[in-house]
């Protein structure tokens, strides 16, 4: 199986990912989009992916209070022929992206781990390896 790997973005990539997410943060605080579920609902542009290409843009976004993500991630998909038109105003690129609105699932993710931290079991593994740690320490000083 081929290795996947990463490549950090260019600066290139991050000028016009922090440009499309200004563009688009103001049209949805100002209520350019139609649908009155983005519309009611406070969205928060999390994160702007681009490809190396510029033709491919992801757009990550949360809502305040994380109810109807599935919904607003339709709506907005929807939106994006509109959304497209007014970056391809205010930006000059050869080619305008593609949009691709996805819900941001990292601070589920954050959520996730520090229940797990706080779980007793592995907050009594942890303050094992802390004390196998100290004795380390003081047998090193020896």
């Amino acid at each position: 199986m081929a290795e996947v790997v990463y490549k950090e973005p260019s600066q290139r990539q991050r000028r016009v990912a922090q440009e499309i997410k200004k563009i688009i943060a103001s049209a949805l605080e100002r209520g350019d989009v139609r649908n009155p579920t983005i519309l009611d609902n406070f969205v928060t542009i999390t994160n702007v992916d681009v490809s190396p290409d510029l033709k491919l843009c992801t757009i990550y976004f949360m809502t305040l209070n994380g109810q109807n993500l599935g919904q607003i991630e339709d709506d907005l998909n929807a939106e994006t022929w509109g959304l497209k038109k007014l970056i391809a105003s205010k930006l000059k690129l050869r080619y305008t992206p593609e949009l691709n609105f996805r819900m941001d699932t990292s601070f589920a993710e954050v959520d996730r781990i520090e229940k797990l931290l706080r779980d007793p079991k592995v907050a009594k593994d942890l303050a094992r390896k802390d004390e196998l740690n100290l004795l380390d320490k003081g047998a090193d000083n020896v």
